[in-house]
């Protein structure tokens, strides 16, 4: 029922939204005589404040059409290489028409980027991507928003996305492959991997593991405690709701966007409303480029997606509450996942200083599992200042963590002897 309360909200939304929007645009358009009137940059700015409260927030687009690498500016064209219900695997291609740059993009790394099911879309990743372009070939995992999979596909449990994984990791070839996983999928990444190898399967040449809940057990955050201070029942009586009729996806029960959203919100509300009045001021003062800056932002912060709530329910209980990973106790579909199976890939594990999602230690707790995998073929980082989002997306990622990823990728660039 709370899920078509939203709707009904959002209906009635959307037409003030869209008024609001054109109001703000007849009292700051200065072809408009509304615009010369007393206080109109006041009003314009507040129309604009109250459209971007109410609209509706819609999957953005990566928007990566051209990169630099090695020293050119070059076309990227985006396709889905592999569409499984649930995720639509997408490379990024790039393409020159220069003989010598085509050489060197023939011979640049290749990188499956693993993003979240967690509430934001992967274009949350985008500055990921771009970065990883100037040198490599880079492939990510595109989730879908679960409201709009028909309730014909069958459910979708935290067994089946590791399987998804093992899919995409062999589709794209596992001799050529490094994985990067960033935050919630380091653990079924990790499963993956050790399933692979477990069974004698050629396994990626690196893993990099950022900002994820491995050993959740180790610095809990403010979502660690919520996890565990509250029954599985609780989340299944409170978050769980069903997708209504008005989705490709209805009766599919789901973990909706917009509750996911509400407590984003929540962690920081301060943060959020100075945001919102600093965006208001930056327009009286005529800031454009500030408040450009805020439109980009939460374009993407506001544009979630329902997950699944069997792979919901099963990350809550597999990952922060029994604790099956580091425990050693982690079946996926009646085989064990045993991390010391993994001999041959190199492992990286980062972490924010200042993350307050994934506190220090949850990564770096893999090594302690890979214990397979020789010492000289493993390295930690703790990014100094850097918050969650800091070790993957802005100045920090692109100056200081990606050199160092991009380093240990080119280091262990072949199988080991």
């Amino acid at each position: 029922m709370l899920y078509q309360i939203h709707e009904w909200q959002r209906a009635i939304l959307g037409p003030l939204s869209h008024y609001a929007e054109a109001s703000a645009k007849m009292f700051s358009d200065l072809t408009s005589p509304l615009s010369h009137l007393p206080g109109a940059p006041r009003l314009a700015a507040g129309y604009e404040l109250l459209h971007r409260l109410g609209k509706e927030y819609e999957k953005p687009s990566f928007n990566l059409s051209q990169v630099n690498a090695h020293g050119q500016e070059i076309a990227v064209i985006e396709r889905v290489v592999l569409e499984k219900p649930f995720c639509q695997l997408r490379r990024f291609k790039r393409f020159s028409d220069d003989p010598v740059v085509i050489e060197k993009l023939k011979n640049d790394p290749v990188v499956l980027v693993v993003a979240p099911l967690s509430g934001h879309h992967a274009t949350l990743l985008r500055d990921t991507v771009r970065t990883l372009l100037h040198d490599h070939k880079v492939f990510i995992t595109d989730w879908v928003d679960a409201r709009m999979v028909p309730t014909s596909e069958g459910p979708f449990h935290l067994d089946d996305y590791v399987a998804y994984i093992e899919e995409f990791i062999r589709h794209i070839g596992a001799e050529r492959l490094h994985v990067i996983s960033v935050c919630q999928p380091t653990v079924p990444v990790l499963a993956a991997v050790s399933l692979m190898a477990a069974r004698g399967e050629q396994t990626p040449l690196t893993m990099t593991m950022m900002g994820g809940p491995i050993e959740p057990r180790s610095n809990p955050t403010g979502v660690n405690n919520l996890a565990t201070t509250r029954p599985l029942s609780w989340f299944k009586g409170n978050v769980i709701h069903t997708v209504p009729a008005n989705y490709p996806g209805s009766g599919r029960e789901v973990y909706p966007g917009f509750l996911q959203h509400a407590g984003f919100i929540a962690m920081n509300p301060g943060r959020h409303l100075n945001s919102h009045w600093d965006f208001y001021e930056n327009l009286l003062r005529g800031d454009q480029d500030d408040a450009e800056a805020h439109r980009k932002f939460y374009d993407e912060y506001n544009a979630v997606l329902d997950m699944p709530a069997e792979y919901y329910l099963d990350t809550i209980s597999t990952v922060f509450q029994q604790f099956l990973l580091p425990r050693g106790l982690w079946d996926v579909k009646g085989e064990r996942v045993r991390p010391e199976a993994i001999t041959s890939t190199a492992l990286f594990t980062i972490e924010g200083e200042l993350d307050d999602i994934a506190g220090i230690g949850q990564t770096e707790a893999a090594h302690d599992l890979c214990s397979g995998i020789p010492a000289d073929r493993r390295a930690h980082r703790v990014v100094e200042g850097a918050g969650h989002y800091g070790t993957f997306s802005g100045r920090r990622w692109r100056e200081s963590v990606y050199p160092q990823v991009r380093d240990f990728i080119r280091q262990f660039g072949q199988v080991a002897k």
